[in-house]
This record gives C-alpha cells, structure tokens and sequence, in this order.
C-alpha cells in the first residue's frame, strides 16, 4: 500500500472511533431518561424529537463501527488475511444488530403515538408491546457488545503481533476486550446488569484505550516498520 493511503486509513479510522463513541454517549444521555421511568410510553411520544435524534446517533455508531473495519483491512490483511476477514465479520455482525436494535426503538415512538392516541390506559396490550420491545433492543445491544469484545480480541491480537501500534496500547485493549466480553456474558447471564457499578468498572479499560488507540491513529499513524514488514511478502511476489 501506498503511505499516503496507509495514512489516510489510521486518520479515517481514529476519526470513526471517535465518531462511534461520541455518537453512543450522547444517544445514551438522550434516550436513558425518557425510558427510565414508568410513564416511558407517553415519555417517547412527548419527546417524539429527541428520540429520533437518539435513535439516528444509535444508526451513526453503526455505521461507525463497519467503516472502521473497513478503512483498517487493507492493513491488516497484508499481517494476516484471516484474521482481519474475521475482525471485519464481527464488525460487520455488530452493525448489523445495532441496525436491529434502533428498529426497535423506532417501533416503540410508533407505538407510543397510538398509546397516547387511545388516551393512555393503564393496564393493556401497548405496555405489553412496548416492554417486548424495550426487551427486544436490550438483548440485541447485549449481543452487539458480545459481537463488538469478539472482534476487538482479533483487532487487539493482530495489532499486538504486527507492531503497527505500540505494544502496551495492544496489549491494554486486548486486555480490555477480554474484561468487556466478560461483562457482556455476565449479563446474559443474569449476573450483573448492564450499566451497574461493575459492568461499567470492566467496560472502562477498553473505552478509554479506543480513545487512545484513535487519538494515536490520527495524530502518529500506523508503524511505517511494521506496514513494510506486512507488505513485504507481498511485494516479493510481485
């Protein structure tokens, strides 16, 4: 690969990571009250805006997390082809159930609007609905975050064996991959709960490394050593 490319593709790829993780925060603070409380349903249709603001944040770290995949593959292929197909699949996945996820959500504002139109009843079938729904966007966030540890592990792995970013950043998000993945199955398992005290303890490690890793990958760049060691083989064959 040319240098310039190899460089445009850390900038691009920091700049996504940032986008992703500044997009998922500020959808969490807009969405997280209007849920939070019993009167959810006629919350989301007050707040018909700020939910679809939320929701289309939720959209944006989706397509984030897939344009970050593919901006890296190119340079990740040339270290090990399989491994990088393997990052870009469950990054790919994670998009994908976010896409799901945010669905839902645009269901439940869809949803909301008859709940209120029918003139808010207490008990019946829309706080049915609307639980299957909020229940339906927690399981497919539970999974994208199992789906997101999987691929960070092969991302982290690779960067840690090639040298393209210095080793203690690569070792330290693979690290953090493994206690994010162990949170994530914690909680399908009903041992802890997203958002609690300890699931948010083992999430940190990799959320503030991603913001490292970004800030490195904008600012320094891929090892130029490493990407000619990567290429390398391939070059000989030419």
């Amino acid at each position: 690969m040319e240098s310039t490319k190899i460089r445009r593709a850390a900038i691009v790829a920091g700049a996504l990571f940032i986008t992703a993780t500044v997009a998922t925060i500020i959808s969490q603070i807009i969405l997280s009250p209007i849920i939070g409380g019993p009167d959810y349903l006629a919350n989301v249709s007050a707040n018909r805006n700020l939910w679809v603001l939320g929701v289309l944040l939720e959209l944006v770290d989706a397509f984030a997390v897939a344009g970050i995949a593919i901006s890296v593959f190119p340079v990740l292929r040339s270290h090990d082809e399989g491994i990088a197909i393997g990052y870009v699949g469950f990054r790919v996945i994670e998009a994908c159930i976010a896409i799901v996820a945010s669905i839902s959500l645009l269901s439940l504002l869809t949803l909301s609007q008859e709940f209120v139109l029918a003139g808010a009843p207490e008990a019946s079938n829309f706080q049915n609905l609307g639980a299957f729904l909020l229940a339906a966007h927690d399981w497919a966030y539970l999974n994208m975050l199992i789906a997101f540890s999987l691929g960070a592990l092969l991302f982290y792995y690779l960067l840690y064996q090639s040298g393209l970013v210095p080793r203690f950043i690569s070792a330290w998000g693979f690290i953090g991959s493994i206690m994010a993945l162990t949170a994530s199955l914690l909680d399908m398992f009903g041992i802890i709960r997203d958002g609690s005290a300890i699931s948010n303890l083992l999430f940190f490690p990799i959320a503030v490394n991603e913001m490292v890793l970004a800030v490195w990958l904008i600012a320094i760049g891929f090892n130029s050593p490493a990407v000619a060691s990567g290429a390398a083989p391939e070059s000989s064959l030419s």
